[in-house]
């Protein structure tokens, strides 16, 4: 689960720092249908992070509000999984400062 967890995120990271480029190059771009999905798969910390730091989505409101909103629902999930609660206290404050 960890490692699923490690690698979605960074997939996501990497997926918005490339549709961000696109946009710049004014090439075809990466579906929000896609990006959505990888954070809904798990990634939303990657999500959220590549949002902030590439300057990307950060005005659509689906974006600005369902990237959270997912957040909140994973983390809910993982708890109900008997996950450290420690952890996710760690997870969502890197989250919400970089966001």
């Amino acid at each position: 689960m960890a490692l699923w967890l490690l690698f979605i995120n960074i997939a996501a990271f990497i997926t918005f720092g490339i549709d961000k480029w696109k946009a710049e190059q004014h090439m075809w771009r990466i579906p929000e249908a896609t990006l959505l999905g990888l954070a809904a798969a798990g990634g939303s910390i990657g999500a959220l992070a590549g949002m902030r730091f590439f300057h990307h989505k950060t005005r659509k409101p689906l974006f600005a509000f369902g990237i959270p909103a997912l957040l909140v629902l994973q983390v809910l999930a993982l708890a109900g999984l008997g996950f450290d609660p420690q952890e996710f206290t760690r997870i969502l404050r890197f989250a919400l400062l970089s966001y």
